[in-house]
């Protein structure tokens, strides 16, 4: 393998764009194997300050600034981070003309064992972490990456063919790769990124790419209770399976009554029960209902998928337990990046919810959630750019009681004011981070350590 990468990059021009954290493992890899390498950013040499210096020392050009997507028609491949807008117009000028690629189209070109893609508007990395988790349970040697955890590029020649890979994969990833992994899974479709996307339509057309390119040796597995994925899985040329937490169902996954059950018209089994799963929410039963069958058509034992169900704690941000005081729980649930997954959210407490959302405004409609929250939140602290938006959309269904606050710090203390022992203090933003924090982890991290030394008051 190594002797094929290195006739195939051998003196290959290639452009990077976007410095960040999942392009240097891939700069490196292609300086191992001989590319040349332009490394491109619109942010300035002091502002990357070491990793600047690192990329110089391989040997990297560094073209930084404003200028930064010139010269584009000059490389042989040009890579793209999954945060670069696919519709600026020196990258549409590329297209046909000059090879567009990136860190994941390469791990999925070059990885010898199956790959198990996982994708969706909300549920991605917890069913990714549960199938992860599944797999090794199991026996099998596993790695995880693609969205979340390491770039797995540097390691990809270290795979094993009877390994299992698995991967989140979001719509940035997807929209550009021209093949789709062997395994695929769709959590669930709901309006997201529309900031980058422009239309549902586009958004959903870079979530087909998942398995787009299947063959009918394949799997791909769909949620039966969301009409979009059904519609989906009528393009899908391999074998399909389903999950549903509401239906039962002939080929797939489901909930019965209190049951988790598999049934593919070989077997019917009961993997678990509902009483075992220990993350929350009905949203939670679905990511695990469909872990459970990408992990079983991937081979992993039902022994190893019902341990897993049991024990499996969840993931750190995702309506993770921060801390109880005098009656009052708080949940960090950083990761409900749209109203989606801030509804989501809302409906696993059956009691009074305080409320701590907004941020960064993904031109999403709060309609659907502004009704969640007159249903099911005592109060709503909002911050953030969207803060006006969402107050409206509460405030038009009828008086609420809505607070707002210049940033997490108000909003925490805010809540602390309004709880009373048996409230849920929530923070489910139900928008993304951007402007306030580099991320929805530092905006989680940020809620956890205010709470945290609240806790620790005397």
């Amino acid at each position: 393998m190594e002797e094929r990468l290195r006739h195939e990059w051998q003196g290959k021009s290639t452009a990077v764009i976007g410095l960040g954290v999942s392009n240097v493992p891939l700069i490196r890899f292609l300086r191992r194997f001989g590319a040349k390498v332009s490394g491109r950013d619109m942010a300035t040499r002091e502002a990357l300050g070491e990793r600047a210096a690192g990329l110089s020392q391989l040997g990297v050009e560094l073209v930084l600034g404003d200028g930064y997507l010139e010269g584009l028609e000059d490389y042989d491949v040009v890579f793209l981070s999954p945060g670069v807008p696919k519709n600026l117009p020196q990258l549409e000028a590329l297209l046909g003309k000059v090879e567009l690629s990136s860190e994941i189209a390469l791990v999925m070109r070059y990885c010898p064992a199956p790959i198990f893609g996982i994708t969706g508007s909300s549920g991605k990395t917890t069913t990714t972490t549960l199938v992860g988790e599944m797999f090794r349970k199991g026996g099998f040697q596993t790695y995880v990456g693609g969205n979340i955890g390491t770039p797995l590029i540097e390691q990809v020649l270290d795979v094993p063919p009877e390994a299992r890979v698995v991967l989140e994969l979001s719509s940035f990833q997807l929209e550009q790769l021209t093949m789709s992994p062997e395994y695929a899974l769709v959590t669930n479709i709901s309006e997201n990124h529309l900031d980058v996307h422009g239309t549902m339509a586009s958004y959903t057309a870079a979530k087909r790419q998942i398995y787009r390119f299947q063959t009918t040796d394949d799997v791909a597995v769909f949620n039966w209770d969301d009409p979009v994925t059904v519609e989906m899985s009528a393009q899908a040329r391999g074998r399909v399976y389903y999950f549903s937490r509401k239906q039962e169902l002939e080929q797939g996954a489901f909930l019965r009554g209190a049951q988790l059950v598999w049934r593919d018209g070989e077997e019917e089994r009961v993997f678990a029960h509902v009483s075992d799963i220990k993350l929350p929410g009905e949203h939670n039963l679905e990511n695990v209902l469909a872990a459970a069958a990408l992990a079983h058509l991937g081979g992993a034992p039902w022994p190893a998928i019902t341990e897993v169900c049991r024990t499996f704690p969840g993931v750190e941000h995702r309506l993770e337990l921060v801390g109880e005081r005098a009656g009052v729980r708080f949940y960090n649930d950083s990761i409900a990046t749209t109203p989606a997954r801030a509804i989501a959210g809302l409906k696993t407490f059956p009691g009074p919810v305080i409320l701590l959302a907004g941020g960064y405004d993904k031109r999403l409609s709060f309609s659907q959630l502004a009704e969640e929250i007159h249903a099911r939140a005592k109060a709503v602290v909002l911050f953030g750019d969207t803060a006006q938006q969402i107050a409206q959309a509460v405030l038009a269904l009828g008086d609420f009681p809505v607070y707002m606050a210049e940033g997490m710090e108000e909003a925490v203390a805010i809540s602390r004011s309004l709880a009373v022992p048996g409230d849920v203090v929530l923070l489910s933003p139900g928008c993304a981070s951007y402007g306030m924090y580099s991320n929805f982890a530092e905006r989680g991290a940020h809620f956890r350590r205010l709470v945290q030394e609240f806790l620790q008051e005397d």
